[in-house]
């Protein structure tokens, strides 16, 4: 997987992508050169997933501004 592709993609894509990775490792049936080629599309794919999580942990504060300050609160499930 190149750059610009992997960061093209959206949470979501990149999460399920990142799951098949470790799948495919888990079996054991690949070659140490694809592991490792795994492994390496696998951490930019966590590193992508943990940045766009923290982009949107960033929205969320921004959100709920009042009065002029930013309060956060922990998410709580309905």
């Amino acid at each position: 997987m190149n750059k610009e592709l992997s960061e093209s993609l959206n949470f979501e894509t990149a999460l399920s992508k990142l799951e098949t990775m470790i799948e495919k490792m888990a079996t054991g049936q690949l070659t140490l050169e694809e592991s490792l080629q795994n492994f390496e599309e696998g951490i930019a794919l966590a590193r992508q997933c943990q940045q766009i999580l923290k982009e949107a942990e960033q929205k969320v504060q921004i959100l709920i501004e009042q009065n002029g300050e930013y309060k956060t609160r922990p998410f709580e499930e309905e």
